[in-house]
Parts: structure tokens; C-alpha cells; sequence
């Protein structure tokens, strides 16, 4: 059947304490809405639709930067969380099938559990719930079941003493049928303390109109919502938490798993090594067989199989490491091309540049790529040998197998198998260093005097 998502993503989040809107908080360097929208996405969703509220077009800008397609409703008056479903309205006119509301402030719920919702809803229920068994249920409304159908949910202030002591409890996830979705939800009422129209009340509804209700359980870890920044920390060690665990059962090895930190969409290949505090920013592939040495910082990247990388390097956005390249100690490699078989060992930074295979840059190569208005690509091609403090003034090519004189500066084209050397010519003044010395040391007496 036809999959649907509504992700709410409204509410202030007050408890945070901050200017930016709660679900733009980020965990494994992606906002948390990004999470939920993950979780639905392995359903394959006909249609996804987040509805902002709080701060909506920082929230629009952020999702649409995201994912284009992604329909955005606001929820211009915030009175509950059936009101904000309701929003959805037009975006979803004439959908078939299941609709699943999300939440943008729980991250953590995993397709396998929204998979057994939709079973549940293919086996003939109308409405599912998702439950969770509390380890302290607390003031979590509670799930009345019997047998396999959903009687109600209770709130806890109008529980009874029977009723609190249920310990499977209400996550706020649903699955429904998207034919009767708004039928249900038009039906909510908001005679309550709050005044707000409560998502929750379709249960009873449904079930008044003869319709089945029933619940599907899963982990409450997965139920884990974030409020403060307390919580927003734990979110964040959950996460790199199953991520290292994820890497370990791919075949990655992490000498030091709990210093290594993922972004949401970091992927390793198997019989990589990463060692000690690397951090890995959004977009990064490491293919099969690298190494990451400890201490450096990758973002944007691609790692070919059996390179290495570091100790302390950094990997900007539009990094392409060829396989079996070197990437040594301080080096930052940025927009740039290095070839299988590179190597741009020590102290080097290269920018908006191809090197070709087996090409070798020496010690504080730079590419001298912006002008202070325009980026210019430096080309260095295989087998070339930049001689170490090269400053490679772009845009310019090093051909073939050429090579370059230490403390060159290159500003024109050095053709293949040549040698480019650019710098003055060395003159020895005899005996001046040690007469400027003692000039020196002079002066300096006469002022400590």
C-alpha cells in the first residue's frame, strides 16, 4: 500500500534555551528532523510532509536544502498536536493508503519498528500506536490493551491507580488509514486544561465508530525525545553509540571507538581502520582497506580503497582520494583530485587542484588558488615531483613527470619532464653574519645599560 509521512516539527522547544528552533539542533551533525525523515524514508514515501511552526523559514529553509521534494506546511497557531496534523490536509488530498506522523524531536525511531506498524495496519487495523514498555513510566500516558486490540490511551492525571501501574506506554507515533485520517482528527475536541487538540483522542474516536485500533511495541530508546540540552547531549552519545557498534558489525575497526565521531551519513567500508579521534563531518565515504590515522577531521570527501590518511589531516568538502594515496601530517586537501598512488605527505595544503597518479608533493606544497576575488585549479600531473615549499601560483599546469625546485614559486607552465626552478640566486656575504652579530649584541648592551 501506498506509504505516506507527516513529520511535526512546530514546537518551540523552550526548555532549550535557545534562538535556533528545537528540531534544527543537531545530532550526528544533522538536525533532528533529518532523523525522523531517515526513519521514514525506508518506507519509500509517496509523500512527505514536514509541518513547521516555531522559527518556520529557518525550519522550510533547512528541510528544503535537504530534500527539494518535501512538502512544507505551517501551523501558524500552535493548539495541539492533532491541529498540527491537520495542517497536512491539502498535501495529503486524495492519499491512498497508510499515513505515519512522526515527530521531528524523536530521532531515534528505527524503519523496523515503523515496518511492524504497517504490518499492523495490512493485517486490518485502522489505527496503530506505537508503545514502548517504561522502565518508569512516569507521567507517560499509558496504552490500554486487551488482547491485541487498543482500547484507549490514558493520560496519567486521569489514570487510576490500576491504570498507573501499566507500564506499556504511549510514544505519540501513529500509523492510520489515510482515508479516514481527517475524519478522526476533524472529530478531536480540545475540552481539556490546555485547550489544545491532542492527536491521541483518535483512538477512542475510532473505536466509536466501530473502528480497530491496536498497538505495535518497540525499545524505548527508540521513543527517546529531546527537550533540553541535557537530553540533546544523550541524543548525541546514543547515536554515536549504535553507529560505532554499526561499523564494528560492517567489518570497520576503531581502535578507540568512543573518541571516533559519525555524522548521520558516514559510510565505511569493511577492513577500514580508523584510528583515534577522527571526526567524520556530513558526507564522507571511505571505501574498503583505508586507514585514517588519529586526529583528523574529514568532511565532504571520498577516501579510495587502501589510502591512508593522516595523522592530523584535514579533508574539506570536494576531497577525492584516490587508492593507495597518501595523505600525511598536517595536510588539507580541499575541492581536489589526488590520484591513485599520490602523495602529498607533510604540511601541505592543496586546493581547487588535480594531481595525477603516483605524483609526489613535497614538504609545504601550496596551491595558491584564490586571488582575492577568483578560485584558480592547479594541475599537477602523474608522476610529477613538486619540490618541497613550492608555491604553485594558479591557475597552472605541471605536466607529466616535470618536476620543481625547492622553494619555487611556479607561476606559468612547466611542460612534461621538465624542471622549473623560480627562485633568486643564493649570495654568500663572508663574514657579515658574524659582524651583524656583534652589532647586535651591542646594541643590546647599550640598552640593558
Amino acid at each position: 500500500m501506498p506509504v505516506h509521512l507527516v513529520v511535526l516539527a512546530a514546537g518551540q522547544g523552550s526548555r532549550m534555551n535557545s534562538d535556533r528552533p528545537k528540531v534544527l539542533h543537531e545530532i550526528g551533525q544533522a538536525p533532528l528532523f533529518v532523523h525522523a525523515l531517515a526513519a521514514g524514508a525506508a518506507l519509500s514515501p509517496e509523500r512527505r510532509i514536514l509541518v513547521v511552526g516555531h522559527g518556520a523559514e529557518a525550519v522550510r529553509a533547512a528541510a528544503l536544502d535537504e530534500d527539494p521534494d518535501i512538502a512544507v506546511v505551517e501551523q501558524g497557531e500552535r493548539r495541539g498536536t492533532a491541529h498540527a496534523v491537520a495542517q497536512a490536509r491539502t498535501a495529503l488530498a486524495g492519499a491512498q493508503g497508510d499515513v505515519f506522523v512522526l515527530y521531528g524531536d524523536t530521532p531515534f525511531i528505527r524503519p523496523e519498528t515503523l515496518s511492524m506498524m504497517a504490518a499492523a495496519r495490512a493485517g486490518g487495523a485502522s489505527v496503530v500506536v506505537l508503545g514502548f514498555e517504561a522502565t518508569v513510566p512516569g507521567r507517560y500516558g499509558r496504552l490500554i490493551v486487551e488482547g491485541d486490540e487498543l482500547i484507549r490511551i490514558v493520560e496519567y492525571k486521569d489514570a487510576t491507580e490500576a491504570e498507573r501501574a501499566i507500564t506499556l506506554c504511549n510514544s505519540g507515533v501513529i500509523c492510520a488509514d489515510a482515508a479516514i485520517l481527517f475524519q478522526l482528527v476533524d472529530a478531536v475536541g480540545c475540552d481539556n486544561a490546555a485547550e489544545e487538540y491532542y492527536l491521541t483522542d483518535i483512538v477512542s474516536i475510532a473505536r466509536d465508530r466501530g473502528l480497530r485500533c491496536t498497538t505495535v511495541a518497540c525499545e524505548e530508546a527508540e521513543t527517546m525525545g529531546v527537550n533540553t540540552r541535557q537530553e540533546l547531549a544523550r541524543a548525541e552519545a546514543t547515536f554515536q553509540a549504535r553507529r560505532r557498534a554499526e561499523a564494528f558489525d560492517d567489518g570497520v575497526s576503531l581502535t578507540a571507538p568512543e573518541t571516533v565521531f559519525f555524522a548521520h551519513d558516514t559510510v565505511i567500508g569493511r577492513d577500514a581502520t580508523i584510528e583515534p579521534h577522527v571526526i567524520f563531518g556530513p558526507g564522507v565515504t571511505i571505501e574498503s582497506g583505508a586507514t585514517i590515522r588519529a586526529f583528523s577531521h574529514l568532511e565532504g570527501a571520498h577516501v579510495g580503497d587502501g589510502a591512508v590518511i593522516g595523522p592530523y589531516a584535514r579533508l574539506r568538502p570536494g576531497a577525492e582520494i584516490g587508492g593507495d594515496a597518501r595523505i600525511g601530517n598536517f595536510v588539507e586537501i580541499k575541492s581536489a583530485e589526488i590520484g591513485p598512488g599520490a602523495k602529498v605527505n607533510h604540511l601541505s595544503y592543496v586546493g581547487d587542484a588535480t594531481v595525477g597518479e603516483r605524483a609526489n608533493l613535497g614538504a609545504g606544497t601550496v596551491t595558491c588558488n584564490y586571488d582575492g576575488v577568483f578560485k584558480h585549479r592547479t594541475e599537477i600531473g602523474a608522476q610529477a615531483f613538486i619540490g618541497s615549499s613550492t608555491m604553485l601560483v594558479a591557475p597552472v599546469r605541471i605536466g607529466t613527470g616535470a618536476m620543481t625546485g625547492s622553494g619555487s614559486v611556479i607561476t606559468q607552465d612547466v611542460p612534461d619532464d621538465a624542471l622549473a626552478i623560480a627562485r633568486a640566486r643564493q649570495s654568500n656575504k663572508e663574514g657579515l653574519a658574524r659582524r651583524l652579530m656583534s652589532k647586535l649584541r651591542a646594541n643590546k648592551a647599550k640598552r640593558t645599560n
